[in-house]
């Protein structure tokens, strides 16, 4: 299955000198620089009408146009997985993940993925880099995401999650009693020793701003929103760490789990047993890629997040 396309853009004066490559790369953002590389090569991509080489220099002024066949970008299978679709038409998607699904596949979890079950519901998405996902949630955290289903969308998503102007709000349970709000602004990166794992870094890394703010406060742990301005790996699990406050039953950063004084035996067995950490997308806002129109979205706390929450209520009401 493979998708014509067709794009033509002027090369503006302020790629002056630079590489052809490098240029479409620019005016072109919805395609990787080693694909149009290929298409420039084949002809398929050309300069005034002609033939070029990826590394011809542009003056400025130069027309490219594009036709060539989009093939699939990947050998993924389609996968008949439920999906909790909140919205579509025919640029976007947006779905409510579940806990427990990866959302790409990836080595030990080639299969039963969210992108596997996406190729099931909208076979075309193979022709859309990463099958149309342009932003990821880790496997146990639930809640909103969207999916680009044309070229055109999946560049326009992809640049307003670099503009920071797709709005992601998150509510989640931490362990500790905040006294308030707040924001964290530290890079992230891979952590030193532990591979897997992201931490907080004194130098290098990506920067990483999370802004809180206190929902409700429990005996020994507090309900917050927060509010993402980047999107780093793992961000909130780690920023929430870092500064003393770690998500309810998150495995990877919480650290050793410690029995909270005088704590009922059912809301203990709820702690200890929560299988996930406590986080949950709850809102996601973003401008139509084609229409323009500013669009929300928002879907509930799941109920294992529900159930924590009510028996933390219990717990805060009791005489002690």
């Amino acid at each position: 299955m493979s998708e014509a396309v067709e794009y033509e853009a002027s090369v503006p004066v302020t790629l002056m000198g630079s590489r052809l490559d490098f240029a479409a790369a620019e005016l072109f953002p919805e395609f990787s620089r080693s694909r149009l590389q290929a298409w420039i090569k084949s002809g398929d991509l050309t300069v005034n009408g002609v033939a070029a080489k990826p590394k011809d220099k542009m003056l400025g002024g130069e027309q490219l146009r594009l036709v060539a066949e989009q093939e699939e970008q990947g050998d993924w299978q389609a996968e008949d997985i439920p999906l909790d679709i909140v919205y579509e038409d025919d640029d976007i998607l947006v779905v409510n993940k579940s806990q427990n699904l990866v959302v790409h596949p990836a080595a030990g979890n080639a299969t039963g993925t969210l992108l596997n079950g996406l190729l099931f519901h909208c076979p075309e998405l193979i022709n859309i880099p990463r099958a149309g996902i342009v932003h990821r949630l880790d496997k146990d955290t639930t809640g909103l995401m969207v999916v680009a289903k044309t070229l055109q969308a999946h560049a326009d998503l992809v640049e307003q999650l670099q503009e920071r102007s797709v709005s992601r709000e998150y509510e989640a349970v931490v362990a500790g009693v905040m006294t308030g709000g707040g924001m964290v602004e530290a890079n992230i990166g891979r952590h030193p020793k532990q591979r897997q794992k992201m931490a907080v870094l004194d130098f290098g890394g990506k920067e990483a701003i999370t802004h809180y703010r206190v929902l409700k406060r429990y005996r020994n742990h507090t309900h917050i929103r927060l509010k993402l301005e980047t999107g780093r790996t793992h961000q909130i699990r780690v920023h929430m760490a870092h500064i003393g406050y770690p998500l309810v039953g998150d495995g990877a950063y919480a650290g050793r789990f410690k029995i909270p004084k005088q704590t009922e035996p059912e809301l203990l067995e709820m702690l200890r047993g929560f299988g996930r950490q406590a986080l949950h997308a709850e809102c996601l806002g973003l401008i139509h890629p084609r229409t323009g129109e500013y669009m929300e979205w928002q879907r509930d706390l799941p109920e294992d997040m529900q159930a924590l929450l009510a028996l933390l209520r219990q717990d805060a009401q009791r005489e002690i």
